[in-house]
């Protein structure tokens, strides 16, 4: 089991002040690693509890991750605070918009191509910049795609959001294969219906996406957390360029 620990890393979750992202925190310090968060808005208190119930480092940065410069601010912050020790990078910030194909305006998909798109590749680029500067031997950068890049999603209006899901599952290979050289490791994550407060302005939704899901039920962010944290440790050291799919079967069923 110590190929799965992460004592003594150090690791950076964007969205991570609620949902997923506090879920993929939570789970790489209960592994034992340093965990700082980027977000835009204030994290819920599960997040303060994680430094005293596993004994880590954590920090909060208020960073929007379509902005390039508040990215590279918030980088420039977390460097200053954890030493330049940067080696596992999470890029979960992510927007969604219930809205029909002909009815997408503009803003709504520049929106979402801003933060779903732009925000993972320029945080997976920065975060590799600063591995390579640090000489890390256990960078993984895990980009946080869903199953819309595999499918339509059942009832909902989310042509744009799939596009952008399935931008950040096609460029994982691409960005593993140049940064193999450096050592770093780069992985996607394709969560399934996961019951968040992106989520929750829709239950009747949630209630009817149960019978899609070949064990009968929605998943709690806590139920992917566990791959983030095989991504992110030595139990993954031969992955590189791979979809980890989460969904409690519902693309195979």
């Amino acid at each position: 089991m110590s190929r799965f620990s992460l004592k003594g890393r150090t690791a950076l979750v964007t969205g991570g002040a609620r949902g997923c992202g506090l879920a993929f925190a939570e789970g790489l310090a209960e592994a034992g690693a340093h965990v700082a968060i980027f977000d835009i808005i204030d994290p819920v208190e599960a997040f303060f509890d994680i430094e005293k119930t596993y004994g880590v480092k954590t920090c909060h940065y208020k960073v929007d991750v379509s902005s390039l410069e508040s990215l590279e601010e918030g980088f420039e912050a977390f460097k200053k605070d954890f030493g330049g020790s940067l080696d596992i990078c999470v890029p979960c910030a992510g927007v969604n918009k219930n809205v029909g194909f002909l009815d997408t305006s503009l803003e709504d998909f520049e929106r979402l191509m801003s933060v779903n798109v732009r925000g993972v590749y320029y945080t997976a680029q920065l975060a590799a910049k600063a591995m390579i500067a640090n000489k890390t031997t256990h960078g993984s950068i895990i980009l946080v795609a869903s199953i819309a890049s595999y499918m339509a999603i059942r009832s909902q209006m989310s042509s744009a959001y799939c596009g952008t899901k399935g931008a950040v599952r096609a460029m994982c290979p691409a960005i593993a294969a140049e940064l193999v050289k450096y050592g770093i490791r780069v992985n996607s994550i394709s969560p399934g219906y996961v019951r968040t407060e992106m989520t929750a302005p829709f239950p009747h939704l949630l209630e009817s996406w149960k019978d899609e899901i070949m064990n009968g039920r929605i998943a709690m962010p806590e139920d992917i957390r566990g791959g983030c944290i095989f991504l992110a440790s030595d139990a993954s050291f031969y992955m590189t360029g791979q979809d980890l799919c989460i969904d409690g079967g519902v693309t195979k069923w």
